[in-house]
């Protein structure tokens, strides 16, 4: 932590004076994890690996590479029927935290599923198919497993059609939530061993070479997860409407402007910015939990 006092104070007030602007709020939502750190990092801090296709990549805490650049194309049975749709991922362990099947509004291969359910294979849950735009009909069988807790697409769908959210792997990457035998697995071993479990059971299809970009801590070089975490949010959406309309009525300028396209792509696409870190070090949000053994105090005053 820095050790200066001045210091420490702008930063706390800052963070108040934002905080009471409303530009910093507490919200629950997917954030980039680091396993390794046991910390969220912000999209800076995130590396874009890209891949051809089937790839062994290191990972901290695993004496062997993980495979990664691969589609895993498996079914689920439709409840009530011999019927099966087909899906696929490039991430099989997340299927475990599944809790839908989407399908293109406008697909006529999936129009009289409306109304009903996948099961899933490997617990007592019921999969509802959802209709949703989100989904790409031209894209494989045009059936998308939905992960609401591990994929940031699929958290906009779950939003959207209600869906449970289930959270399957903890801070330091093991599974929970999830039944035996996958529960307290590493996140990598369960992936070879829910790969397996679909073998056994006859609900593998394929697995294909898949160009897919891969992202990594930039500085625990672990890959980073889609965890669903509350923390504490900057409200970016008003700062990068101001720095887009102070370069387009030139009140800045981007020199080289070779930039100008970039620069318009950060500030018009600007997400909100997540500032809260699981560290031991650095300044400290000051914001805290109180607990109050005091009926008349309304709840969250």
């Amino acid at each position: 932590m820095d050790p200066s006092p001045k210091l420490s104070y702008a930063v706390q007030e800052a963070f108040i004076r934002l905080h009471d602007e409303g530009a910093i709020y507490r919200s629950k939502r997917l954030v980039n994890w680091s396993c390794t750190l046991n910390s969220a990092i912000s999209d800076i801090e995130v590396d874009k690996k890209e891949l051809t296709g089937r790839t062994l990549l290191p990972v901290p805490g695993y004496t062997e590479k993980v495979e990664f650049g691969i589609l895993v194309s498996f079914s689920y049975k439709i409840d009530g029927s011999d019927e099966e749709v087909v899906v696929a991922t490039t991430r099989i362990e997340t299927m475990l935290g599944d809790t839908a099947v989407a399908v293109h509004p406008s697909d006529q291969r999936y129009q009289h599923l409306k109304g009903k359910s996948a099961i899933h294979p490997f617990c007592d849950r019921k999969l509802p198919v959802v209709f949703d735009e989100f989904v790409d009909m031209s894209f494989g069988t045009g059936a998308v497993k939905i992960t609401p807790a591990h994929d940031h697409n699929d958290y906009g769908v779950g939003e959207r059609h209600n869906l449970e959210f289930v959270n399957i792997l903890d801070e330091n990457g093991f599974l929970i939530n999830v039944p035996p035998p996958f529960l307290g697995m590493k996140r990598f071993d369960a992936r070879k061993a829910v790969l397996q479990a679909l073998k056994d059971r006859g609900q593998f299809k394929e697995i294909q070479d898949n160009p897919m970009v891969v992202p990594v801590c930039s500085r625990s070089k672990d890959i980073v997860e889609p965890l669903l975490k509350p923390q504490w949010y900057v409200d970016c959406a008003d700062m990068g409407k101001q720095a887009a309309d102070a370069v387009r009525e030139g009140r800045l300028k981007i020199i080289p402007d070779l930039h100008l396209k970039t620069w318009f792509n950060w500030m018009d696409n600007i997400r909100d910015w997540c500032i809260s870190r699981q560290l031991w070090w650095g300044h400290r949000i000051p914001a805290y939990f109180v607990t109050v053994d005091d009926p008349s105090v309304k709840p969250g005053r």
